[in-house]
């Protein structure tokens, strides 16, 4: 009997090891991303778990069977909006083991066992970060006012083959006579070592300059006032969106919304940190081509689309689109002011109607659309729209103004107008209220 309960111990010991496993998976990604310089960020390291829950690990010895089959569960949980779209965060399954079977593996084996699912998660957490931090080690990023040129050799007269914008990163290759060999985006070149960090130096600053983005993978999720479930529902955030993460813990994110700080389950969600990547000479050129015809095809659809008509705006209340476009003004300030009128209309998570009921991006998305401009009706993808302005401090009526799971229409003096939340509706706020992402200009 001894014989046999050891090997049962021995199988159930050897099943825990295989199922509680991890792994992290590091890429370079090509969609454009958070940015406030003129390059868009494109490197993004995600680490993710593989999350296996052990529903149970029932013990077959006959003293234990009775102990065993009571303590080892499994629950799972979840809720949703009546939105004709689910919405979910259902949290993760958990595990738990007797501590009978704790002892007999320990007694076994000699092996000091913790039994606690939240030890087993703080110690995959730190594997975790102990893995980012040594690829955060092979960074090298950028300390610069504006750009450092990388190089086709490691000399001030190697040919310029692109720029490694401040805080961007690079991935370190090799050191040659005081220049760093770096592969940044399609860059492959040197820059000046004085100008960069990396190895351990550049562990803390990379967490500085990264932004931690948790992405929205079910079509609608809540996001509550606490990790649990049980917690308050603050604000709902559509599929796709793009979260800034303030705090990461076991299943759950603390993230930036509109509505405030709340939390979401890891389940629904993707994490990455991004960083701002080089830009060769060539890129560049075709950006600021990009860039120009778009801007003149935006001021064409314009002039030749805008309306004229106050239905478009869904009521005769309303002057149109057309009346605030004047010889003397900009597009750019006719979009603020139109957007203004609509100051005190509700906001509709969902909706696209500036009268009758919008949320941020539909907000945005319904403003252009009387100047013949579509947008995406999603916060996240108009980080992408149009041009990048270099910040607040460059910014100009009708900019866009991007920030976690929120957007908003720049008027001038600092002040946004923006569908805020279902409390508020829209309102006029001032632009720096919240961490600002990113600003596009569209004309």
């Amino acid at each position: 009997m001894r014989k046999a309960k050891m090997q049962l111990v021995a199988l159930s010991f050897t099943a825990a090891i295989t199922f509680l496993g991890s792994n992290i998976d590091a890429y370079a990604a090509t969609n454009n991303k958070v940015t406030s310089v003129m390059p868009q960020a494109g490197i993004t390291y995600a680490l993710g778990n593989n999350q296996v829950s052990l529903s149970t690990l029932q013990q077959s010895v006959a003293a234990d069977k009775a102990q065993a089959e009571t303590s080892s569960s499994s629950s799972t949980s979840g809720d949703t909006v009546d939105l004709a779209d689910a919405v979910t965060d259902v949290t993760p399954l958990a595990s738990t083991v007797t501590d009978s079977v704790l002892s007999d593996i320990q007694n076994a084996t000699g092996a000091v066992i913790q039994k606690s699912k939240d030890a087993a998660a703080e110690a995959a957490s730190e594997d975790e970060e102990q893995s980012e931090e040594e690829l955060f080690k092979s960074l090298v990023i950028a300390k610069v006012t504006n750009y450092v040129n990388v190089r086709d050799i490691p000399s001030e007269e190697g040919e310029i083959v692109g720029k490694l914008y401040d805080k961007s990163v690079g991935t370190y290759i090799e050191e040659q006579d005081g220049w760093y060999k770096i592969q940044s985006g399609s860059v492959e070149g040197f820059v000046k070592a004085e100008f960069c960090v990396t190895g351990d130096d550049a562990v803390e600053l990379a967490k500085e300059v990264g932004t931690r983005i948790a992405t929205v993978t079910t079509t609608t999720l809540k996001v509550r006032n606490g990790a649990g479930l049980d917690a308050e529902v603050i604000g709902l955030v559509p599929i796709e969106d793009e979260l800034v993460v303030e705090e990461e813990l076991d299943g759950w994110v603390k993230v930036s919304i509109e509505e405030g700080d709340g939390y979401v389950s890891t389940d629904y969600v993707t994490l990455s940190t991004e960083f701002v990547k080089a830009e060769s000479k060539a890129e560049e050129e075709a950006r600021l081509a990009k860039e120009a015809a778009a801007r003149a095809a935006a001021n064409k659809a314009a002039k030749s689309n805008t309306s004229k008509s106050s239905s478009s705006s869904g009521s005769s209340n309303y002057n149109s689109a057309s009346s605030y476009t004047t010889a003397t003004s900009s597009i750019g300030s006719a979009v603020a002011q139109f957007a203004l009128q609509f100051v005190g209309n509700p906001y509709v998570y969902g909706g696209t109607s500036l009268t009758n009921g919008a949320d941020c991006s539909g907000f945005v998305m319904s403003v252009y659309n009387n100047f013949g401009v579509s947008l995406p009706h999603s916060s996240g993808a108009d980080r992408s729209v149009g041009a990048a302005v270099d910040g607040l401090a460059n910014a100009q009526p009708g900019d866009i103004v991007c920030y976690s799971g929120h957007v908003a229409i720049y008027i001038g003096n600092g002040q946004i107008v923006h569908a805020s939340t279902a409390k508020t509706g829209i309102k006029v706020s001032n632009a720096d209220y919240r961490t600002v992402l990113a600003v596009r200009r569209i004309f």
